[in-house]
């Protein structure tokens, strides 16, 4: 069986190592006493830096902002021809940095699985992963990572690329999180005299408001597209508002 090592055991690391541990003999690097509790609770080996980044296939499952230093400090410890993968939100910035930091001999793959804890409540089947290979893997070995996420996991796995990645994700999260933190403040909402598209609203805005505003964070400011989706939004919204303004107006 081969090694995996996960480097952050918040709720996405968590994840990880219980949809992946059938597969990888799994080690995981997490100082934090809620790690060591998870870790205790599920059997899973708690080890040093170092030795979590000596594993065949490292995950960095560390928040945005911290995956630039993470790189930096297991660069010495990666093995040549491992493969260290991201699962952050944002694509451009953590890819580059990772490139910038690992050995030339380490494969690279930024990973954005299109899901969270909550999505994946019921299974992963037919969830989405969205795979940017940034140097160091095989055609070959790519199609077999591919193959597998499809057909052990059953993820909706496909191939793409930093910018488009961000490009859309600046609509398709930083949209859903900033409408959904709206609704969250606009508590308690109507529950029982409620149309089919406002539960899916809901019910959109329960999906990520389990995420930490660390996550929010990052969606809004280090996606460099979101602030432009942000400014049409806001316009858009600020013309619909004029324009029932006008409406009272005239009445």
């Amino acid at each position: 069986m081969q090694s995996m090592g996960v480097i952050g055991l918040g709720a996405f690391g968590q994840l990880l190592v219980r949809e992946l541990r059938s597969f990888f003999a799994i080690r995981a690097c997490d100082p934090s006493p809620e790690a060591a509790a998870f870790a205790a609770a599920e059997g899973v080996d708690l080890v040093s830096l170092e030795e979590c980044a000596s594993a065949r296939y490292v995950v960095l499952a560390v928040p945005v902002l911290q995956i630039e230093p993470v790189a930096k400090a297991i660069a010495p410890s990666v093995l040549p021809g491992a493969i260290v993968f991201d699962v952050a939100s944002i694509k451009l910035g953590p890819m580059a940095a990772m490139d910038a930091a690992l050995p030339a001999n380490v494969g690279v793959v930024g990973t954005h699985p299109l899901f969270g804890p909550q999505s994946a409540d019921t299974g992963l089947q037919g969830l989405k992963i969205a795979l940017c290979p940034v140097r160091g893997v095989s055609p070959a070995r790519l199609k077999r990572i591919i193959g597998f996420l499809k057909d052990r996991l059953h993820l909706d796995a496909f191939l793409s690329d930093a910018d488009n990645h961000d490009r859309d994700m600046a609509m398709v999260q930083g949209l859903t999180h900033l409408i959904a933190k709206v609704l969250d403040q606009m508590e308690p909402l109507p529950r029982r005299q409620t149309t089919l598209s406002f539960d899916y609203l809901v019910n959109a805005m329960q999906l990520v408001r389990g995420d930490s505003d660390a996550l929010f964070r990052a969606i809004e400011r280090e996606n460099p597209y979101s602030a432009d989706v942000r400014r049409t939004f806001f316009r858009l919204t600020d013309e619909l508002r004029a324009g029932l303004k006008d409406g009272e107006d005239k009445s």
